[in-house]
Parts: C-alpha cells; structure tokens; sequence
C-alpha cells in the first residue's frame, strides 16, 4: 500500500512540475500576442520647448507607441512616430547628421520623416501638435 501513495505522490509532484512549466512557456507567449492596453492618459503629451534644444530630437511614448520631437537645427519642430514603416524598429536619431537612422536595415529618414534611402516603403508618421507659453502639446 505504500507503494500506490508514493507513486500518486510523484504523479502529482510531476503533474505539477509539467503544468508549472506549461504556464512559464503560455504565459509570455500570450503576452507577446496580446495587444497593449490603451489607457486615456496618453492622447495627449506635453513637452517644454526648454527641454528640446536647437537641433536635438526627444523620444517620448504616444499612443502606446515610440514617438519622437525633433527641434530641426535653424527653427522648426516636427514630431513623428519613431516607428519604422519597414519592418516596426524604432529609429535612432543621428545628432552629427542631423536625420533618422533606422537600426535593423539601414534605413535614412530627414528630420520631416521623408525617406532618404534603404527599405522604407512611405515616411514616418506626422503627429499633430501645438506650441503655447513654452510648451509643446502633442496630439
């Protein structure tokens, strides 16, 4: 009779092991999957135009998604998604060049977004602003 206990304790012991592995491995999965949720905090963005010197881009989150504002040497901002329209990688911004580098297939964007070269079918998305007493309010 000892013998049945303990080979229904390892059962359990195993079923458990299995099923904890099972969650470790569905779990991310799912998540990965799953789309973000969206909460209402982030239809609008406010930056101070203090914090963007001449020349300088700042990444910032809109929309569950990577955005960026670029303060363009000689006046101008434009702000942008920092999406890639290739293949969704997030652009770098190049300081010294002065233009987008996106870093998984060597894609050039201007500072408006437009393509330069590489595999971007379209430009990076324009996001609407606003610019009041200092502050820039995106969306």
């Amino acid at each position: 009779m000892d013998t049945v206990g303990r080979r229904k304790f390892l059962g359990l012991c195993l079923g458990g092991v299995a099923t904890g592995a099972l969650a470790a491995i569905i779990y991310p999965l799912f998540r990965y999957l799953a789309p973000r949720p969206v909460d209402g905090s982030a239809d609008k963005v406010v930056i101070q135009l203090k914090d963007v010197p001449d020349g300088e881009a700042k990444f910032f989150e809109f929309a569950g998604a990577s955005a960026v504002l670029v303060n363009k040497r000689g006046g101008g901002l434009v702000a942008l998604s920092a999406v890639c329209t290739h293949l969704g990688c997030i652009v770098q911004w190049e300081k010294d060049k002065q233009d987008f580098l996106c870093p998984c297939h060597g894609g050039h964007y201007t500072p408006d977004g437009a393509v330069v070269s590489g595999p971007p079918p379209k430009p990076l998305t324009k996001l609407p602003f606003t610019v009041a007493n200092g502050a820039i309010t995106i969306g």
